[in-house]
């Protein structure tokens, strides 16, 4: 091996130039020497720096004057030994020679065709797979750089790229915080969710383009915006910083006996999403949006949402919030999902009953909330701790923006709820949340409310696709696949709206959602003008839903 190195150091100037070299299968070296530099970002940034595409003035793009909130505390890393660096992304052709079969994944989703071009749709594992496959060829420690190294280079200017063709490179570490102290060839955490993804291309604004910008993928996630860039020379021999630790746990405040129900009883409303004004991340207190609920099997009341500064953004993250039981104010909000520079749409959250929380959400390649592919994580700690996050549906579709609610059918199956193009669907498990499928149907309209009717049947309302100036309501004998349709009892909603339907623990099905009146179940009389008020009302039907006998304004307007 040493022969091979001092080859690639000595060798071949007249080439590529003094610091330049050619491997076997034509992929360009560039020799990237030992230094020193501050990695991260907390300087203030330029305008032209700051989405001037996406983002309108004002607060919400103050929260990025200063980088990513995961760019900092900037800190000292030394990198005591020169390596070498691929002066391009590994192309097409290149990663064929590795894996023939990955020629069929050309041109999908139109990205990707030539054999020049940055290869694509490559898992961590393959990415890394490819590096071993190469340094067994040539007998060199071919490898995938850590995060440091691939910011050294870029800051130091020994990175570049073929124009037109750059896209996230996938590195060697995972994904965690940053350490204030200095660091010597640092390989980033001992564990994690996401492996370190930098870079970036196609379309990305300025700002994920700058050398301190971090992204990170799940390792399985094969996207059309990741490849890779290897890197040779020995790896660090310093050991990764230990694995973020988990949230404190935290005891039940007292037992709380339940209400008499033979009394009415409301609490509320009670603010939930406790955020610091101006906070930029990894709480937001610009938008916060699309709130799942669900019971801990400790007592507690767990809340998640998603925050961001613009729905449409990379930095959009999932915040949590906690009622302990016999509490009476929700704790505040502190982080609780967030793949760096994914935009993480669309969360769920379910109790099973016996003791396992699940967690489903969306995520998309970079911004925007579509194409979307779909996590799951699991609890049994009442939401303390989680297990490593799983692709269930690990192709980018649209059909995968995930909603509530998730429910467990009488004969076993699981099931939750999502916007399908226009309408909705619903994806089914049938054992125990190992495995999903999208039943292929078309429920009518956007954010359905779903719930289990006798005789298997699901009944689902939703929004937009109204029937007759009504909410649409759909029917499925077959747990999906196909569906009929009808006008409801209730009126339509609108943008920003979105309804409940949920079968009560006591036998009703009930149905919370809003309209632009006072009450809308009664009459307008003639020459009266409709007040332009959204109200919110609920209502209960006691056979499963043929008819709404309890119909109520919760609301006072």
């Amino acid at each position: 091996m040493q022969r091979h190195l001092t080859w690639l150091l000595l060798g071949l100037e007249g080439v590529y130039g003094a610091q330049d070299r050619l491997n076997s299968i034509g992929m360009g070296l560039m020799r990237v020497p030992a230094g020193s530099f501050r990695m991260g970002e907390a300087n203030r940034l330029p305008d032209d720096l700051l989405f001037p595409l996406s983002y309108p003035a004002g607060t919400a793009l103050e929260y990025f004057r200063h980088g990513d909130y995961d760019e900092r505390p900037v800190h000292t890393v030394t990198i005591r030994r020169d390596f070498f660096l691929g002066a391009r992304e590994a192309t097409n052709a290149q990663y064929e020679l590795f894996d023939p079969a990955h020629r069929a994944l050309r041109g999908k989703n139109g990205y990707s065709k030539q054999d020049g071009e940055a290869v694509v749709f490559v898992s961590w594992e393959q990415a890394r797979a490819f590096c071993a496959w190469l340094a067994r060829k040539e007998g060199l420690p071919y490898r995938l750089p850590t995060e440091a190294e691939w910011e050294y280079a870029a800051r130091t200017g020994h990175r570049r790229t073929a124009a037109g063709g750059g896209v996230e490179e996938w590195t060697a570490d995972w994904y965690g915080p940053y350490d204030a102290t200095p660091q010597t060839d640092p390989a980033g955490r001992a564990d994690g969710d996401f492996r370190v993804t930098r870079g970036g291309g196609r379309g990305a604004e300025p700002y994920y383009l700058r050398p301190a910008n971090r992204s990170g993928a799940l390792p399985e996630t094969r996207s059309g915006l990741i490849g890779l860039r290897v890197a040779m020379g020995a790896p660090p021999e310093s050991k990764p910083l230990p694995a973020p630790p988990p949230a404190k746990v935290l005891p039940i405040v007292r037992p709380v006996p339940p209400p008499d129900l033979r009394k009415p009883y409301f609490r509320g409303p009670r603010r939930f999403v406790k955020i610091p004004p101006n906070s930029g991340g990894p709480l937001f207190s610009h938008h916060n949006h699309d709130t799942a609920l669900a019971e801990c099997p400790n007592g507690d009341l767990l809340a998640i949402w998603y925050t961001c500064a613009q729905e449409r953004g990379r930095e959009l993250a999932i915040d949590s919030g906690r009622l302990r039981r016999g509490g009476e104010e929700w704790e505040p909000a502190s982080a609780f999902w967030d793949a760096p520079d994914r935009n993480d749409h669309c969360p769920a959250l379910w109790y099973d009953g016996k003791q396992t929380l699940y967690h489903i959400n969306g995520q998309s390649p970079a911004g925007r909330w579509e194409p979307l592919i779909i996590v799951l994580r699991t609890s049994t700690d009442s939401g303390v701790t989680w297990s490593k996050a799983r692709l269930i549906a690990s192709e980018y579709g649209l059909r995968n923006m995930v909603g509530q609610p998730v429910l467990r059918t009488r004969d076993g199956a699981i099931l939750f709820g999502a916007d399908a193009q226009g309408g909705s669907t619903v994806w089914v498990s049938r054992d125990e949340g190992a495995t999903w499928n999208d039943a292929g149907g078309h429920i009518r309209g956007i954010h359905a409310g779903i719930a289990e009717i006798p005789g298997g049947r699901l009944l689902a309302l939703g929004r937009g696709e109204d029937i007759d100036g009504w909410m649409p309501q759909s029917v499925s004998n077959d747990l999906g696949r196909t569906w009929t349709y009808s006008a409801s009892a209730f009126p339509p909603i609108s943008g920003g709206q979105r309804l409940t339907l949920l079968r009560l623990k006591e036998g009703p099905l009930l149905v919370a959602s809003f309209a632009e009146s006072i009450d809308p179940f009664r009459p307008v009389p003639a020459g009266t003008t409709r007040r332009h008020v959204s109200s919110l009302f609920a209502a209960l039907s006691f056979d499963d839903g043929r008819s709404w006998p309890v119909r109520r304004i919760v609301t006072d307007g």
